[in-house]
């Protein structure tokens, strides 16, 4: 009788340990699904391009020149670093995903225009529609209110993908 209870402890032990394994295994296959979405808007890789005019990213503004925008923490997709290509300038700024159809047919990042002023707005790698989309700023919607906006694309190239 003993013998018989020290066995069902056994049992439920190890079924205890087996159910404790599968929810901790559980754990990240729930998590990559949440956030599968996330990984696949992000941009790939670092994006270099020469931004012919002056511009705004968030409350600073930059000026025209060479500049490279990559994804400034692996861990967090949303939060990306554009920095001019003689390191002097580097500016964070947060994102969201953003969708352009038809998805574009070389990386690039687009513009919002107001009068003369713009603002880095959207981010798209070649063939993907899936994209980022800065949070716009408390200058930019000052500005918008009443404004007309245009938007200007300049393209874009991976670090390695130089002539496209």
């Amino acid at each position: 009788m003993f013998t018989g209870s020290i066995e069902k402890a056994e049992v439920n032990k190890r079924k205890g340990g087996v159910q404790q394994f599968l929810s901790f295994l559980a754990l990240p296959v729930l998590a990559l699904t949440l956030f599968a979405g996330k990984a696949s808007a992000q941009i790939v890789g670092d994006l270099d391009a020469d931004i012919p005019f002056q511009f705004h990213v968030g409350a600073r503004e930059l000026p025209a020149g060479e500049y490279r925008i990559r994804v400034a923490d692996e861990a967090d997709l949303r939060v990306m670093e554009i920095t001019s290509a003689d390191g002097s300038t580097s500016v964070l700024f947060q994102v969201l995903e953003s969708d352009l159809q038809p998805a574009p047919s070389k990386s690039e990042l687009i513009f919002n225009k107001y009068g003369d002023q713009y603002f880095l707005s959207k981010l798209f790698d070649e063939g993907n529609p899936s994209g980022n989309e800065l949070i716009r700023s408390r200058g930019e919607k000052q500005i918008s209110k009443g404004a007309v906006v245009a938007q200007e694309y300049v393209p874009a190239n991976h670090k390695m993908q130089r002539g496209n």
